[in-house]
């Protein structure tokens, strides 16, 4: 994959690469960003080759059209399609999240499965007039792409059980209030910020973000006794390694880093 952006599942997704920052847009604006079968797999597959790239540092995953994702494509699964990727789950993602950060950008709304694929996101950066939620017991469905799992540790139990249970939606005010955002801006802008935030993530070391993000999740299953010999298996490689040594001589230079990744 080239600097250029390139296409993929019929151009239902495109994937470009600038600046060690990889982005994906969902380009089924017709359908709202619905996923269907073809996109799910090619997320996954740019997830796989985000994760196995040294030169790609973060990812941002946003869409065309002016809203970010309406949840699974009802058309396609009635036609028997399911957006399910083995060992990747809904949209490719929702079940192996990349090792990098990966940040969500979000125009409009993200409801269903949408918004559970930024529930599986890293950060998320939102336009001010954007809607949350998971509306499927509306539709006598349950929200089985994470957001029943995730939900309960990114914003207060009772308001997340809420949310699952009437299917009614919140703003991105209140989202962001909840701490489930990182970031709000205008309508129009929220690409762009994410692509500031992305900068700033990429320019720090990619062994210590990469850790320091698996450190985060792996912890939430730690018990207090366990937890800092858990975190020194993966702490310590860092602190030995190339780039450490780098960041230390960096600041006594008072230049910026050459990072190695090793």
């Amino acid at each position: 994959m080239s600097e250029a952006t390139k296409t993929s599942a019929a151009e239902e997704l495109l994937i470009s690469v600038t600046d060690s920052v990889m982005t994906l847009t969902i380009n089924r604006p017709q359908a709202k960003n619905a996923i269907n079968q073809s996109v799910a797999q090619a997320i996954a597959d740019a997830i796989d080759e985000l994760d196995s790239r040294s030169d790609i540092r973060v990812a941002i995953l946003t869409s065309a059209g002016g809203c970010f994702c309406s949840g699974m494509d009802l058309k396609a699964f009635v036609a028997g399609e399911k957006p399910v990727i083995p060992g990747h789950g809904f949209a490719g993602i929702v079940e192996a999240p990349p090792q990098k950060p990966i940040i969500a950008a979000i125009e409009s709304f993200a409801l269903a499965g949408g918004c559970e694929i930024a529930a599986a996101c890293d950060l998320i950066v939102s336009a001010n007039n954007a809607r949350f939620g998971i509306p499927e017991t509306k539709r006598g469905l349950v929200a089985a792409g994470g957001g029943l799992m995730r939900f309960p540790r990114q914003i207060p139990r009772r308001i997340a059980m809420e949310m699952a249970l009437t299917g009614d939606l919140i703003s991105a005010e209140r989202a962001y209030e909840l701490g489930f955002i990182n970031r709000l801006v205008a309508p129009g802008e929220a690409l762009n910020a994410a692509l500031e935030l992305a900068a700033v993530i990429a320019a720090n070391g990619p062994m210590a973000v990469a850790t320091s993000k698996r450190i985060m999740n792996e912890s939430q299953d730690w018990s207090t006794e366990e937890m800092f010999a858990k975190q020194a298996l993966l702490a310590e490689p860092i602190f030995d390694s190339a780039d450490a040594l780098e960041g230390a001589k960096a600041f006594a230079e008072k230049r910026a880093p050459v990072w190695q990744g090793r």
